[in-house]
């Protein structure tokens, strides 16, 4: 057996910035209507229209910041559409997400309130593809002036008198694709240009975002970082974890890639699967380990000091979607390999967190690998929820020295390391690690030492983990996997002897 893993207690590296815990809520599918907004005059409890019950889940799991109202809802969104009394606010298409009608309700000060209720830093993203620099502009000073303008003024008379705070905003999305079909060097061109008249008003600084690459296309990360990295305090990468991706890449005589499309016509279901496709999700997850190094090297060339962040503001499993329903919603189930991957993916980016400074799971409710799932007035937390509960004790944590060796997972010939993890020493002492089997049918038994700590004496442990690989929380049945305490460990001195089941994720904390 060879999973060893040895800790050094007192070599603390970056702090894991709690915002690698962040959410995304984009107007697509039943994510804002019918998820988090369903109206003041809903028989199902709210306030001001936001359902109680989400807001009550989403702050036991302290959710650091959420990203609004894109995704690719925010190239064709214009931001006065959605401000004034609700009755006049004019009502359009969503051309992307379904072909439904978006009747603007939820808006700009709706979404502050949301944010306000989570207890969470709003992230917006502005509209670049279809937008306008003025367009822009103003809508930053809607929001964050506290001085005398034609827009202040409509602020005030839409019932807000004082500026909001706000410091992330997103200067475009996906301008590879949805945000514009660009090529990386008209974007960078267009960035600095918006980037100039998104001002920063008295003392609300904004921390400018400039929309990255697509996966592995490390030419736009190249671009980016050569020519608008001095405008900028982070760059965003978007990567979904699924196998089957057919994208139609248009390459460039100059290098550059430019996504038109993608043509998958079928990925795989959420929740019938055989172990070869839990295995390609797996490999799929495990890849992030390769794919946000390479943009890190990149970035590293040009900003050795790490004065930029990289982001991953759109990431998660993407499946079919669920039998019966619209297409466009991307409504999926969430499994126990939802979980796994979701740890896995936690796990890297907590360990790249001298230069990931937040992520942004797709999507928070009812849209792709969702924490919570409604249905009516019922409400189903998903296993993925459940991760995020464990992997809460990491945020604002010290990311320790560590050194994992595991043993092999082999599936259909190849092979991934079976355990993964992240190991952090929170503000009063205590060094939490979170652990991954990804291997669906065996065991795996861990030794872990944790060097100048002293005798261990008092451990507490929780997994999550079900019989089998497509275990789900239902509307009958909400709660067929949830997270149990964990007592399959052995401390022998400063060693701690771990046998985690199959296909599980493991919480182990050692108390000071």
């Amino acid at each position: 057996m060879a999973n060893q893993i040895i800790v050094n207690a007192k070599t603390e590296k970056s702090t894991i910035n709690r915002m690698i815990y962040g959410h995304f809520a984009e107007h697509l599918g039943r994510c804002i209507y019918d998820g988090f907004y369903v109206g003041e005059n809903s028989k199902i409890p709210n306030v001001k229209g936001m359902r109680t019950d989400i807001i009550d889940a989403l702050k036991k799991i302290k959710i650091p910041c959420l990203r609004w109202p894109g995704g690719c809802f925010a190239d064709e969104y214009h931001w006065r559409d959605g401000i004034g009394p609700k009755e006049s606010r004019p009502s359009m298409i969503n051309t992307h997400w379904g072909g439904v009608v978006e009747n603007n309700h939820f808006g700009t000060h709706e979404f502050f309130d949301l944010c306000e209720m989570l207890d969470t830093e709003p992230y917006i993203c502005g509209n670049v593809g279809s937008g306008t620099v003025r367009e822009m502009s103003e809508w930053v000073e809607y929001m964050t002036f506290d001085g005398q303008s034609p827009v202040t003024e409509l602020r005030k008379k839409n019932g807000r008198g004082k500026p909001w705070k706000l410091k992330y905003f997103g200067i475009g999305n996906e301008n590879w694709g949805c945000g514009g079909r660009m090529r990386a060097e008209y974007y960078a061109d267009e960035l600095t240009r918006y980037n100039l008249y998104a001002r920063d008003y008295g003392d609300n600084k904004l921390y400018r975002i400039g929309a990255g690459p697509r996966g592995a296309n490390y030419k736009w990360t190249e671009v980016m970082m050569r020519d608008a990295a001095m405008f900028l305090d982070a760059i965003a990468l978007h990567y979904y974890t699924r196998i089957g991706d057919k994208v139609i890449i248009e390459y460039l005589p100059d290098g550059n890639e430019r996504y038109l499309r993608d043509s998958s016509k079928s990925r795989m279901s959420a929740t019938d699967f055989d172990e070869s496709q839990w295995f390609g999700i797996m490999k799929a997850a495990l890849f992030t380990e390769e794919l946000v190094s390479k943009h890190i090297a990149v970035m590293d060339k040009y900003d050795p000091a790490k004065k930029v962040a990289l982001i991953v503001d759109e990431w998660g499993t993407w499946f079919d979607n669920e039998s019966g329903t619209n297409p466009g919603f991307l409504y999926q189930q969430n499994t126990l390999r939802d979980a796994v991957s979701a740890g896995t993916s936690l796990n890297i980016f907590n360990n790249h967190a001298d230069r990931i400074h937040m992520t942004n799971i797709a999507q928070t409710v009812n849209v792709l690998q969702a924490m919570v799932l409604t249905e009516g007035n019922k409400l189903i937390l998903t296993p993925t929820y459940h991760v995020y509960d464990l992997y809460k004790v990491h945020q604002d944590a010290k990311l320790l020295d560590f050194a994992i060796l595991s043993d092999d997972y082999e599936c259909g010939g190849e092979l991934l390391k079976q355990i993964n993890g992240s190991i952090s020493k929170d503000g009063k002492g205590n060094i939490n690690a979170t652990l991954v089997n990804i291997d669906p049918g065996h065991a795996a038994e861990v030794t872990c030492h944790i060097a100048d700590f002293g005798m261990i004496d008092v451990i507490e442990g929780t997994v999550l983990t079900a019989d089998t690989m497509n275990t789900m929380n239902t509307f009958e049945q909400p709660d067929q996997i949830r997270p149990k305490k964990f007592t399959d460990f052995v401390i022998e001195g400063s060693t701690i002897h771990i046998k985690m089941p199959p296909k599980s994720v493991v919480l182990v904390s050692v108390k000071k």
